[in-house]
């Protein structure tokens, strides 16, 4: 693979990591004055194994990494930190026992981790039950806030919305094929984008088709074929894919077989990056287009020196970067700020800092960190090249908040989340005054049975 042709600069560390060493703080709790030479344990809950692994194990190298960077600037708080790795293998019940073994076992300060939405659900309450710290970097459905969990990938109104808008306004599609793996975050996503694109723009119902297929899925033949016919009904037509962990490369390879390109029946990918893209011929490909909050192609120097710095911890040339990955970028470092904001690893303080915390993107912007545990983000169309990079076509004027809770949904128009104090909820209904409370171990179980 051709990797992406890098600025020469000199190299910054203070993007990175901090060198400030705070003092013990008086009265703090017992986590706070922990001798200096304690490590600050920060857990990493990637699956290595498993048809997730060609996502996730480079988030797992990615905390690695920053951790490592952290340390030679000084650590946090004069002390080092310490990576505590588990595998959960794609296995989403075995996510809620990494997850205790992480939390209880090893006593970690915080946990990067996660890709999939059913594993995300699957751990929810045991972060909950044992206040922990996670943070979650890929995009993903909504309908969600949890005072335990700090969102750094897109909401839906950050990536899936304003994709369907690009199409629309600047492509011109009429139909769309939601397509998608069978599990709760392309059917919630799609279930949001119908009502969408029915209320909002009158997409009639024969003009939406969906398809789920399971994790893992490698015979696309059939539906491929069924989306080549559902485009030559006289409407342009575009593939929404929601299709994730390995089963993208014999999706797209069987578009390539059938002679479906881009401007047959573009794809506007939600799951599939540069990391993805590693697996694929790309050259029948190009001018497939994904959606996005951070391409390897943006023009900044802050990214270069990120780029740089991965290619130097890998030592591998060809080495891509990625949304979820600078979204574990700016996670950490909002992580690291709040710590240092508190004064503290305790979880409840730290929890408390975070809030408003602000800390540079790799796009050229900030990230902040806000009351509903979101952080803003801005969102980039980007064309698949045949070198496996993405040419940036569109992109926000400025950053995007994002919504918990989905403005589509007869269910949550009228929530709200906010933890700061008094109202420290998750789900406030506005209409009614009142806060739902958390349903953390109902959602866990739904999303396993599904």
């Amino acid at each position: 693979m051709t990797t992406l042709k890098r600025k020469t600069h000199p190299r910054t560390v203070g993007r990175f990591a901090t060198a400030l060493i705070a003092a013990a703080v008086m009265g703090a709790s017992a986590q706070a004055v922990a001798q200096d030479d304690d490590p600050i344990k920060v857990g990493i809950l990637h699956s290595l194994s498993g048809t997730m692994a060609i996502s996730e194990t480079v988030l797992k190298d990615t905390v690695e990494m920053l951790i490592e960077q952290q340390n030679e600037a000084g650590g946090l708080l004069g002390r080092q930190l310490e990576a505590v790795v588990v595998d959960p293998a794609s296995n989403w019940p075995l996510f809620a026992e990494r997850a205790r073994e992480l939390l209880a076992q090893h006593e970690v300060d915080v946990v990067f981790g996660n890709w999939t939405s059913v594993s995300r659900k699957a751990v929810l309450p045991v972060f909950e039950e044992l206040n922990g710290l996670l943070f979650y970097p890929v995009q993903y459905e909504g309908e969600e806030s949890s005072e335990n969990v700090f969102y750094t990938g897109a909401a839906p109104n950050q990536q899936a919305i304003p994709a369907v808008e690009y199409l629309i306004n600047e492509v011109g599609i009429e139909r769309f094929a939601l397509v998608g793996t069978d599990y709760v975050y392309p059917r919630t996503t799609n279930r949001i984008l119908e009502a969408f694109l029915k209320d909002e723009h009158g997409i009639a119902e024969e003009d939406i088709m969906v398809n789920y297929t399971p994790f893992g899925h490698s015979d696309w033949q059939n539906i491929v074929s069924e989306i080549r016919r559902f485009g030559e009904e006289g409407k342009p037509t575009a593939v929404i894919s929601t299709i994730n962990g390995d089963a993208n490369v014999p999706f797209y390879t069987e578009l390539s077989n059938q002679g479906i390109d881009a401007a047959d029946i573009p794809v506007i990918a939600f799951s599939v990056g540069e990391q993805e893209l590693t697996g694929i011929d790309t050259g029948p490909l190009v001018g497939h287009l994904a959606a996005w909050n951070y391409f390897m192609s943006v023009d900044t120097d802050d990214n270069y020196d990120f780029i740089d710095a991965w290619i130097d911890y890998t030592g591998d040339e060809d080495a891509v970067t990625n949304d979820p990955m600078e979204a574990h970028y700016i996670g950490f470092n909002m992580w690291a700020e709040a710590v240092r904001k508190a004064g503290t690893t305790d979880v409840d303080a730290v929890k408390d800092a975070i809030i408003g915390v602000t800390v540079p993107n790799l796009t050229g912007g900030y990230a902040a960190m806000m009351p509903n545990h979101h952080i803003t983000k801005p969102v980039l169309i980007g064309e698949i090249q045949d070198n496996g990079q993405f040419d940036i076509v569109w992109q926000t004027p400025s950053t995007v908040a994002g919504d918990a809770w989905s403005d589509y949904l007869p269910g949550s128009r009228d929530l709200i989340a906010d933890w700061r104090a008094p109202m420290r909820c998750g789900n406030f209904n506005v209409v009614n005054g009142s806060c739902g409370g958390s349903t953390a171990a109902e959602e866990a179980e739904a999303a396993l049975a599904e």
